[in-house]
């Protein structure tokens, strides 16, 4: 099992390294990561990581290698590598479902532990969260434009290696229908689909060899990519060679509501009635609504998808909200910043969302709580068990878990108003009140 222990800054070391000095490393703290804001003109943002997150912490080990670059670059002081030698997280973590709909000020993710065993774990969490989220939420804008089209995701080549597969994951949850990248389909299950790019055209002395290569390989069912050359001379080949049966056509560029058009009416006019037509360049949410009156039938997405649409991190952050008292009384004490522009509300919150008569979501409900305090609200309550005393819930995790969480982002978004699901700008659909 690889270690994730260094996917981490080093200040957080540090600040267990002092904090194992003073004393205070194991005074017991309630963690928080919400987002301060929605991307500009966003109406909500669909949480996705949580599955990751638990494997990565499940794997947070300080294995010989770790330790010795810890005391080889004198990161922190040999007491602390001896600490970390035997840490393994304790505490309990209760969070938002994977694939819920979240909005500024939601606390998604909420950790009781000691202040050295949640602290180390901040810069993960938020690398997780932060970037799945990201991608995610600009999937589920992409879903929506697309009607009930299925979209694929398809940029790996845009991300890195580790970023793909999370990507992959992040868009499937989101509601897109595959992906190209196999390491998401073998890890998390994602369906994987491609065929061949315009490299293959370019291999064989004819387009039309290429096409019947294709086709002997995979049959006439595959989708041909029509656009190395001329589309209409192209179409007529694919045709001919695949016969009617042929699959699907891809394009890849161009004026795509007129070449759709019309390419469809060729389909149509050398009877191949049930050829779809996929289209992949550089689309994004926009791009894609702008399709909705065109004879597309599916769609590929690779840049924007994996780059947020513009907006490649969630602003999430994991602060401090409260912590024990050290006067013997074991009160908890609610912390909070006070900083200009990134003030914090201290205290634990318990967040419900409020539906009405119809089941349709009205606002986010955080109630500010004491430990133990019953909370009375009629909505649906969004934290769900994590990891207890240590121990991860299954049910989140591997292929079923990313099953799970893409069926709840279709309840939660179900649950949303109508003018959720708006491509245009606007403000956060649902209020957050502090209750």
């Amino acid at each position: 099992m690889a270690s994730s222990a260094l996917l981490t800054d080093r200040y957080e070391l540090t600040m267990l390294d002092a904090a194992l000095l003073k004393g205070t490393h194991d005074r017991e703290c309630v963690f928080e990561a919400f987002t301060r804001r929605l991307p500009a003109g966003r109406r909500y943002g669909i949480l996705a990581g949580t599955g990751r997150l638990l494997e990565l912490i499940e794997q947070f080990r300080f294995g010989d290698a770790e330790l010795e670059y810890l005391r080889d670059n004198r990161v922190v002081r040999d007491a602390t590598i001896d600490w970390l030698a035997n840490y393994r997280f304790s505490g309990t973590i209760a969070g938002y479902r994977e694939g819920e709909v979240f909005f500024p000020g939601s606390p998604f993710l909420v950790v009781d532990a000691p202040f050295a065993e949640g602290v180390i774990l901040e810069t993960l969490i938020l690398s997780v969260f932060n970037y799945d989220s990201a991608v995610a939420s600009a999937a589920a804008r992409m879903v929506t434009a697309a009607g009930g089209r299925p979209v694929a995701e398809m940029g790996s080549r845009r991300a890195n290696e580790r970023a793909a597969v999370a990507a992959a994951r992040a868009a499937f949850i989101a509601g897109f229908s595959a992906t190209s990248n196999l390491e998401a389909g073998r890890h998390w299950g994602v369906p994987t689909m491609g065929t061949a790019a315009h490299a293959f055209t370019l291999l064989h002395d004819s387009e039309e060899d290429a096409f019947r290569a294709q086709v002997d390989a995979l049959g006439p069912g595959t989708t041909l990519l029509v656009d190395t050359f001329d589309v209409e001379t192209a179409i007529d080949t694919a045709v001919r060679v695949a016969g009617p049966e042929l699959g699907a056509v891809r394009l890849d560029s161009g004026d795509l509501p007129n070449l759709v058009r019309r390419v469809r009416a060729q389909l149509d006019a050398l009877g191949a009635v049930n050829t779809k037509i996929t289209v992949t360049n550089d689309l994004d949410e926009f791009t894609i609504a702008g399709l909705a009156a065109s004879p597309v039938d599916s769609y590929g997405v690779g840049t924007s998808v994996v780059t947020g649409s513009g907006h490649p991190a969630s602003g999430m952050v994991y602060k401090l909200v409260a912590h024990r008292s050290l006067d013997g009384t074991g009160e908890w004490i609610s912390v909070a910043k006070k900083s200009d522009g990134k003030a914090t509300v201290g205290g634990r919150k318990h967040p419900v969302r409020r539906l009405d008569e119809s089941g349709t979501a009205v606002a986010e409900a955080i109630h500010v709580i004491e430990r133990g305090a019953s909370v009375e609200d009629r909505g649906r309550d969004l934290l769900v068990p994590l990891i207890t005393d240590g121990v991860v819930h299954r049910e989140h995790l591997g292929q079923a878990g990313t099953v799970a969480a893409r069926e709840h982002r279709a309840m939660a978004l179900a649950e949303l108003p109508d003018e959720a699901l708006r491509v245009s700008r606007g403000d956060p659909v649902l209020p957050t009140l502090y209750v």
